[in-house]
């Protein structure tokens, strides 16, 4: 594999850049109506695709996303340095709180936040007890 894209199906393709962009402080690499990507390493992106645009390509034959939004079905797993900093960002910028920063039996220390869609965004920091 070259490089590795997650894409998430949102309901609102600005209001999702503009969440992602803040959080995660970058600039998307590509922004236009239909898909949005940010690089989160070099090889791996995080893409941003309208809930809408994928019906076109995967209905009939699969639900219409829609059906699902705001149903938890994904997370975003994103280990750094100082997971409080991104996780009081993702609130500030219209995330829930789903589960405070804590000691997670893995190892990790760990807190949890929804996205406007409802996709689970995961903040972890690796601890010398961390089993992943």
């Amino acid at each position: 594999m070259e490089t590795v894209e997650f894409i998430l199906y949102v309901s609102e393709q600005v209001r999702s850049t503009k969440f992602y962009g803040k959080l995660l402080d970058l600039t998307p690499t590509l922004n236009v109506p239909g898909m949005t990507e940010f690089h989160l390493s070099k090889t791996v992106k995080l893409g941003l695709m309208p809930e809408s645009g994928i019906s076109n390509i995967i209905c009939p034959a699969m639900p219409h996303p829609k059906i699902a939004n705001g149903i938890p079905r994904c997370e975003l797993y994103l280990k750094v340095t100082n997971p409080a900093d991104y996780l009081e960002c993702g609130i500030q910028s219209g995330g829930k709180n789903i589960s405070e920063l804590q000691a997670r039996d893995w190892g990790d220390i760990v807190g949890y936040i929804a996205d406007p869609d409802g996709h689970i965004i995961a903040f972890a920091k690796t601890t010398i007890n961390s089993k992943l």
